[in-house]
């Protein structure tokens, strides 16, 4: 029934002229009548080729400053008429309206345009109505009409126009009105969130492109990310990422993004094994792996530094899946590919500061990234001892691995190393006590060692276990009805607490 469909008349009318020539020039080499407005007009003349004003067409020039020009019958009658259907050809026939085989429009760029000025008034004007209602007429009408509304498209419908002599197959036309439609909800769901931003009454997310994984967090599940994610990583070596790499490339990221001397982490299952700051990468990834290099096997490595020869010789001794830093010598390179599914990422851009969403039930939960970085007048001494200078540094370095650690969580910190941690745990004692076992299972002396905890303590049984193992230095957020009493424990044994009043919970 649908024939491929010989274009004859085209509407171009588009903010951004980048590629634009090619087009125009194969749709005139074709034969094919080009109608126009305003600037696109005016660009398509400069070429040389013959342009018919949409205002004579409609007999209405553009008018309200550019709000209207192409919202007419004549316009939408040409794009939406049916050519199988007998009363829309007499009525085209009637109203001396040609049909539209082809429409090239884009959209007013109001994501940029909010992200570029607060003036309101200005973004206002970037809320398109002609082009969206071109658009979504367009393809509506695909059996009919081939719609072309993203710039990155207009070479490969030029080829296409030229290849096939002027014609499009019904598959080409739906496939692009699947693209329009991308366009047209993706731009409608930035406006609605630029209206609902301090109060939204719905979640809407627009996410692409769609990158299909190999499978999703085990070989049943099927997987796809959805992102730029050349935006924030380039790929220098391996396998492509899978689902659960992509999730420790974001937990080890997120985590490095508070440090900022020379520090090396090393990530399993989205929870730090090993952590280490120091004043060359080679020592901070020696002394990262020495705090569990049992757990490091096959993990993910992360470094906020470029990796140097002689780290690289260092990290090639270890099965790992993924390095991630920004930059690498290239000696360090050639060392690292010795592997071939070794995946080595270059970080491009920091990690995005705006909301988390999470499925759950039949809904999503938003919420505000924990973006809180303790600084040393955050820390309050809540007993008569005090910690020294380096357990002070300890504790801002713990509360930063702590946060990105999984609920309940105690953490171990020695000297900007870590030595002990306990992730995960349905009891905060279970924890402290794993961290404690970790620690002794790979020689840590935790003498001076300084404690952090996710959450309060509502008695006094970590602070007692600590002790017991050596430790003198504690810092918690505070906050239970019970804080006397760990209080009081530290008084009693000469240790030292600090509360920051900021609770780090991770689920």
């Amino acid at each position: 029934m649908f024939q491929p469909r010989k274009t004859h008349n085209a509407l171009i009318s588009v903010f951004y002229k980048d590629g634009l020539e090619e087009l125009a020039s194969a749709l005139h080499a074709q034969g094919v009548a080009i109608y126009s407005t305003g600037g696109t007009q005016e660009f398509i003349e400069k070429l040389g080729i013959p342009v018919n004003k949409v205002e004579d067409l409609t007999g209405y020039p553009s008018i309200l400053g550019g709000r209207v020009k192409t919202l007419h019958p004549k316009v939408f009658g040409g794009i939406l008429a049916r050519r199988q259907n007998e009363h829309d050809r007499q009525e085209m026939m009637e109203y001396q309206i040609p049909y539209f085989d082809l429409v090239v429009v884009d959209l007013y760029p109001f994501e940029e345009t909010v992200k570029s000025t607060t003036d309101e008034s200005a973004i206002i004007e970037k809320i398109d109505i002609g082009g969206v209602s071109l658009i979504r007429a367009a393809a509506k009408n695909y059996t009919d009409t081939l719609i072309v509304c993203d710039k990155k498209d207009f070479s490969e419908v030029a080829q296409m126009i030229t290849r096939q002599s002027g014609e499009t197959s019904l598959e080409q036309r739906r496939t692009y009105a699947g693209k329009a439609f991308h366009v047209t909800s993706h731009y409608d769901g930035l406006i609605f969130g630029y209206f609902e931003r301090e109060s939204p009454r719905a979640f809407k997310a627009s996410v692409s492109p769609a990158q299909p994984l190999r499978y999703g967090e085990n070989p049943h599940q099927k997987g796809t990310f959805y992102g730029a994610l050349n935006e924030m990583l380039v790929q220098l070596h391996g396998k492509e990422l899978s689902y659960n790499n992509l999730l420790d490339v974001d937990a080890a990221l997120n985590l490095m993004g508070d440090f900022k001397e020379p520090t090396v982490a090393i990530i399993k299952h989205n929870n730090p094994c090993g952590v280490a700051t120091r004043s060359t990468l080679a020592e901070a990834y020696t002394d990262a792996l020495a705090g569990d290099p049992v757990s490091a096997f096959g993990g993910i490595i992360v470094a906020n530094r470029p990796v140097d020869e002689t780290t690289a010789h260092e990290i090639d001794k270890l099965f790992m899946e993924v390095l991630i830093a920004p930059g690498y010598e290239e000696r360090a390179v050639e060392i690292l590919k010795s592997k071939k599914n070794r995946m080595l990422l270059v970080q491009k851009a920091p990690m995005p500061q705006g909301k988390l969403f999470r499925s759950i039930l039949n809904g999503v939960v938003e919420q505000d990234r924990d973006t809180v970085i303790l600084k040393p007048e955050d820390l309050k001494q809540v007993t008569k001892n005090a910690a020294t200078p380096n357990q002070l540094e300890d504790m801002l370095f713990a509360d930063s691995i702590v946060k990105h650690t999984k609920s309940n969580t105690i953490v171990l910190v020695k000297n900007k190393q870590l030595v002990g941690i306990g992730a995960g745990q349905t009891s905060r004692v279970d924890a402290l006590k794993n961290a404690i076992a970790k620690a002794a299972e790979f020689g840590f002396d935790l003498h001076g060692a300084v404690m952090s905890s996710d959450a309060f303590f509502p008695f006094p049984d970590c602070v007692e276990i600590a002790r017991n193992a050596g430790i003198t230095s504690v810092v918690q957020p505070g906050g239970s009805v019970k804080d006397d009493l760990s209080i009081a424990y530290c008084n009693e044994h000469d240790m030292a607490m600090y509360f920051t009043g900021i609770r780090h919970f991770k689920h």
